[in-house]
This record gives C-alpha cells, structure tokens and sequence, in this order.
C-alpha cells in the first residue's frame, strides 16, 4: 500500500515548497529543519495506522479512560540525509528505539552504479514496528537494500513504514515490486514523475545529503 501525502492540501505542501526552492535552500539549518518538520507530519499520519491499547491515566480529579500506543517502534534512518528527518519523527515518537545504517551509490561508471551497505547499529526487530526514513526515493534500489540489510540483522518486524519525503514514480514500482503487502505500507510526502540519465529526481529538489550538511568530495 501507499499513502502519498500531498494529495490533500495540507501544510506540509509549505515545507515541500521550501525543499525545492533554490533561493529559500541555500540556507541549510532552514533545510534541515524542513525536513524535521515533515518528518513530524509525517509521524502524525503513521500514527494513525499502528495499534493502541486501552489505559488509565489519574488525574487530580479522577482517572481518564484512554488509548496509548501498544507497538513496540524501531526509527530507521539511512545515513547522511535521512538524519533531519530522523529527528522529526523522533520528536513524536519519543520513546522509540532507534536504528541506522549506511547505503550509498558507489559508481563504476558515469551512470552504472551499485548499492553499498558498510554500516548497520540495530537492535532486533522481531515483532516490532519499523519505521524506515529515508528523504530521496529515486530508483528504491537503496531504500530497499537498506530495509534487507535491517531484517537480515535485526530480524523480521511485524510491520514495516518506508518512508521518503520525495519519491519517483519509478522508485515506488521498485519498492512495491520487491516487497509485500502485507509486510511493508510505503509513505511518501509527494511523488515526481521522471529520473535523469544520471537517476536523480526531476524536478525534485537536488542531494538532500549535501543541502542539509554540505558538500562532500
């Protein structure tokens, strides 16, 4: 299944609209903080589809029946970009543990590359509920190298969330094509059309990686 955001008319498109724009960019804490604020959304949304328990909490005047989050919640981030977004999530997921890995492009030509994973703190993750971020979904070849990379150490969760702030047609039929249903719900904020020779998302937004932290060599 996928839940792509932007669909409705929401706040977020303000924050989507900031990503993308070269002038308002060019101010990488304003970037970062963008893609916190998604990813704070973006958590809010998922919320919704995880399941709760019945609790009663005390007050100073008597006890409020409620509903409080059962899941046992594992935030994944793929390194360097998808640690703003991280952060958003973790702000309303408060008391989940956490999880990361590196994948990256490593090129052996001017448009052939492969997917390396050099990386990986996790613990397990049988029986829990991971929730994957990652801000570029481009061909998913990483995105879902990452999400094997975690089973294959941590174990199977009970569900998994993909999560991509901006994705690519493409990229989506990858993950759905190599993924189950009933394993794995993808989310994303908004979806482009086309890739580059060079596989890069158009319009999309540029390297989040570099916009958030930097160039690298």
């Amino acid at each position: 299944m996928v839940h792509i955001l932007d669909e409705q008319n929401t706040l977020l498109n303000k924050f989507l609209s900031q990503l993308r724009d070269v002038d308002v960019q060019r101010d990488s804490m304003r970037f970062r903080r963008n893609l916190e604020r998604i990813g704070e959304i973006m958590a809010y949304e998922i919320s919704k589809s995880l399941n709760y328990a019945p609790a009663e909490v005390t007050t100073p005047l008597g006890v409020a029946p409620m509903q409080l989050l059962s899941d046992t919640v594992v935030l994944a981030t793929v390194f360097r970009a998808g640690l703003p977004l991280h952060q958003g999530f973790l702000n309303y997921f408060d008391d989940a543990e956490n999880a990361f890995v590196s994948a990256y492009r490593k090129y052996s030509g001017e448009n052939e590359f492969s997917i390396e994973v050099e990386y990986i703190a996790c613990g397990s993750l049988e029986g829990k509920t991971l929730i994957l971020v990652d801000p570029m979904l481009a061909t998913g070849s990483s995105l879902i190298a990452a999400y094997e990379a975690f089973v294959a150490h941590g174990g199977k969760p009970a569900h998994t969330h993909l999560v991509s702030v901006l994705a690519c047609t493409e990229g989506v039929d990858y993950v759905l094509e190599n993924t189950s249903a009933e394993d794995v719900t993808l989310w994303c904020a908004t979806v482009d059309r086309e890739l580059n020779t060079h596989k890069y998302i158009v319009p999309g937004l540029g390297d989040a990686g570099d916009l958030a932290f930097g160039a690298k060599l």
